[in-house]
This record gives structure tokens, C-alpha cells and sequence, in this order.
């Protein structure tokens, strides 16, 4: 696991050595810093200095995190910015005494009244699935909070607790207010919920990372394969193509059924805790031939079993994906289904019900950017008593397809993400109030009648009975 101790962030020289560290690996793409400290009282186990260029990868991720909570407290604080680089840092931070001139003066002085850790590249998708990490690791469902809710909550240092702070990030010149700004805003923010917690006698963990860098290199690829409107090596996410092939399973010469992913993991529940097994780097990969015995697939069905070996302490294991198509007269057209997600352990089984979620035309693939069996499912235990509810299934950036293949790649992706989303729908519902106080609007007007009769200042007053 990599990590490094970090005495403050205004350590100019120590943060150009990381710098340079990170770009002698030659791949600055997808890269995020991470930040843990812990409050006063409590200390971080020795780490070793990370080797230059060293990307943390989820699984050292979720090692380190393990290794971390047996001494640090177990109430979080995550601070989750929507971009940050090394070189925020770099550019913003007080250095050779500069402290009028930091961004980060709140977060400096914390570093160095506590016990400090500074990891300074970290995948991306790592830290993406770091509140999936950290629920499992503490056992408890996050919060998502800020500063004033932080203030009306009392913590219980007996009970472990995951608040989240959602922070900003602004593009120099794409908003009114500069990079500079924004950090310290957030910065001011984080000061404010760490005064908050040290009202309270409660030891807490803090956490400062991104979902994304701020700044990315691009690599270039020797192969990017056009897949039809999608594709498999094409930019996913910020220009960076996926590094590797999909899982093919050929039926006659030809391939029937693709599958793709970034992740594959499985977590059974343990000694009261959740300990997960990523089946990625088993299923994909350059050099890496999964077993595929037991798949098969035919005009109306399609069935891929993944075969291993040693997950999770079991001899045989298998992930499996059952599909079906058929003709649904209401839309007229053929639709494929995941009827069910199976897992098959040493002569047990768990089955996932998926048909109604994950779906799309017969000659389409389907895409998500996670399929999970928590945390808004799309994967359910088929009944109560089912080995499943044992179980958790996570896949992102997941694509398949079992029908209608045509070469090695995949067709024209159905994406889970619905078009009506709630901004949208807000949208029109704030559309149709104001057309309809609009229409009531004119409708008043239109009842308005302009006076009949005028008094003549020249003739007799005019006499309005009092019965008519």
C-alpha cells in the first residue's frame, strides 16, 4: 500500500518531489490526491514512502483503509470535491512562508496539529468507490451532510458514524469565480465542520479527496475500436479509452456474447463485517483467459459462467449471467433481459433477480455505469431466504451483450440512465405552474368589463338606485 506521511501541505518542496514522482510514471490520467488526518489523541500506523509513479489501486485502497480503522477513530468525516490534482496544491498552497497567499490555511493547520497522511495518487475509480469502502469497513449507511445539519447532530463516539461533505470545483474562466476561490471556499467549509466536531467529545477521522483530477494528460492508445454509436475502447470518461478487450464467449466459430466491465466484485458478509473480492483483474485484462465452461447461447437464451478459483476462501467459484429475448407485442419489438445474476460457491447458490432493470432492445447491448445489489439495486435476492441476501454484487462500468453480436464488437449501447431525470422533471413541473398561473392570469383579465355609463360634469349627476 502506498502512502507518505505529510507534515503540511505547504511543503513546496515535498509536493514537487510527488509531482515529479507522479509524472515520471509517464500516465498522469485518472489520478486523484487523498488526505486523511485524524484528531488530536490519535495516531496513523507507519507507512512506507510509495515508489515514484505508483498508482494506489482499489484493492490497496480497501487494504490500507483496513489496516488504518484497527487504531483511527470511527467517526469520518469524507470530504468529497468533484475534482482536485497534486497540482492544486502545488499552485495554491502556502509555501516558502507564504500563508497570505494559501487556499488552504484550514486545512495546513489541522495537518500539522494531528496525525497525517497523504497519499498523492490514487485511481480515480479507487476513490469513486471510496464511500462503498468506507460503509463497508465501518458498517454503517452515509450521511450526506453540511455544516449547519453537522451542527444540530450529536455524535455517539461508541457508534460509528460516515458524513460526507459534497465540494465544488470551478474551471479558471468557466465561472464567476476563479479556481482560487472555489478551494478556498471549500477549504473555509471544512474549517467550519472541523470547529463544529471539536465542540463535540467525539475523535473523529477526516478524509480530503476527489472523484476526478482537475487536470489530465491524455494517453494515446495504439488500438480504439469503433463499436457502432458506442465503443468498448472508446472514450469513456474524460478521453481516457478502456485498457482492455471484452470477455468473448464464441458458440460455432462465431461470437454470441460479449462482456465488459471495470469492476466485478463480490462481498459476503462475515464475522459481522463485509469482505469483498474484485473478480476484474481474474476476468480481464492483456494475457488473462477466463474460464467460460457451462455458457452457451441460442436464439431465445444466452448464458455466460465465469469460472474460479480461491474467492474468498472457496475452491470453485462462478459468476454467472442468464439472459433471455422475446417479442413484447405492446412495443413490437424483441427485448433481451438479465433474468438473473447467480453465484455458485462450493455447491451453494445465490440467485440476483435482474429482468426488472436491466433490459434493452435485442440488437442493442446494455450499459451502466454501476449495477449493484445496494445502494439503489438493480439486482435483488429472488426471495427472503435466498443464499443472495448474504450477498453484494457490484459492476461498474458495466456493459453486455448476449444477443445479435455481430463481429467481436459490441452494438449500439442502451444506457440505465433514464432520460426523465429529476432536474428535468422539476423543469416541467415548474413549466406547467407558471403556464397555468399565466392562463389564470389572462383569464381574470378577460373577465374585466369597461363602465357603461359616464357622469357628465356639464349635465345632471347621474342616480344609481339603491335596487338595482
Amino acid at each position: 500500500m502506498a502512502a507518505v506521511r505529510m507534515s503540511s501541505v505547504r511543503s513546496a518542496v515535498m509536493l514537487a518531489a510527488v509531482l515529479l514522482g507522479v509524472f515520471a510514471a509517464g500516465q498522469c490520467t485518472e489520478q486523484v490526491p487523498l488526505l486523511m488526518w485524524t484528531s488530536s489523541g490519535f495516531s496513523s500506523a507507519p507507512w512506507s514512502d510509495p515508489a515514484a509513479g505508483h498508482t494506489v489501486s482499489l484493492s490497496e485502497l480497501q487494504s490500507y483503509l483496513n489496516t488504518a480503522f484497527r487504531s483511527a477513530p470511527h467517526n469520518v468525516l469524507l470530504f468529497f470535491q468533484d475534482k482536485l490534482s497534486v497540482d492544486d496544491f502545488t499552485k495554491y498552497a502556502g509555501v516558502f512562508g507564504n500563508k497570505q497567499g494559501s487556499a488552504f490555511p484550514n486545512l495546513e493547520m489541522n495537518l500539522q496539529s494531528s496525525s497525517s497522511l497523504f497519499l498523492p495518487s490514487v485511481s480515480s475509480s479507487a476513490s469513486a468507490s471510496l464511500p462503498t469502502l468506507l460503509q463497508d469497513e465501518l458498517n454503517t449507511a452515509p450521511l450526506y451532510m453540511d455544516p449547519d445539519t453537522l451542527a444540530q447532530l450529536r455524535l455517539n463516539a461508541s457508534l460509528p458514524a460516515l458524513l460526507i461533505f459534497n465540494l465544488p470545483y470551478s474551471s479558471s474562466g468557466a465561472d464567476m469565480m476563479s479556481v482560487k476561490e472555489v478551494l478556498s471556499g471549500n477549504d473555509e467549509v471544512i474549517g467550519q465542520v472541523l470547529r463544529i466536531m471539536g465542540n463535540q467529545p467525539v475523535p473523529y477521522t477526516a478524509i480530503y479527496t476527489a472523484l476526478r483530477p482537475s487536470r489530465v494528460i491524455e494517453e494515446v492508445f495504439p488500438e480504439v475500436r469503433s463499436v457502432g454509436a458506442r465503443s468498448l475502447l472508446q472514450y469513456r470518461r474524460e478521453g481516457s479509452p478502456a485498457p482492455y478487450a471484452p470477455v468473448e464467449f464464441k458458440e460455432r466459430g462465431s461470437t454470441c456474447i460479449l462482456l465488459w466491465a471495470k469492476n466485478l466484485t463480490v462481498s459476503e458478509y462475515r464475522s459481522g463485517k463485509w469482505e469483498r473480492h474484485n473478480l476484474g483483474p481474474k476476468t480481464f485484462g492483456e494475457g488473462v483467459s477466463p474460464k467460460l465452461e457451462g455458457s452457451f447461447c441460442n436464439a431465445t437464451h444466452s448464458r455466460l459462467v465465469l469460472n474460479y478459483e480461491n474467492v474468498l476462501s472457496y475452491r470453485s467459484f462462478k459468476l454467472i449471467f442468464v439472459m433471455s429475448q422475446r417479442h413484447y407485442k405492446v412495443s413490437a419489438r424483441r427485448w433481451f433481459t438479465m433474468d438473473r445474476v447467480q453465484l455458485e460457491y462450493d455447491g451453494k447458490t445465490a440467485s440476483f433477480n435482474g429482468s426488472r432493470n436491466i433490459y434493452a432492445p435485442a440488437e442493442y447491448s446494455y450499459r451502466c455505469h454501476s449495477v449493484t445489489s445496494f445502494r439503489y439495486p438493480q439486482l435483488t435476492p429472488r426471495s427472503a431466504k435466498d443464499g443472495a441476501n448474504d450477498w453484494r454484487v457490484a459492476f461498474d462500468d458495466f456493459q453486455i451483450q448476449g444477443f445479435n453480436v455481430t463481429g467481436t464488437e459490441f452494438s449500439y449501447a442502451s444506457d440505465c440512465a433514464g432520460f426523465f431525470t429529476p432536474g428535468i422533471w422539476m423543469g416541467l413541473l415548474t413549466s406547467a405552474l407558471m403556464v397555468l398561473l399565466l392562463t389564470y392570469g389572462l383569464h381574470m383579465i378577460m373577465q374585466l368589463h369597461t363602465m357603461d355609463r359616464f357622469d357628465d360634469p356639464k349635465g345632471p349627476a347621474i342616480s344609481v338606485p339603491q335596487t338595482e
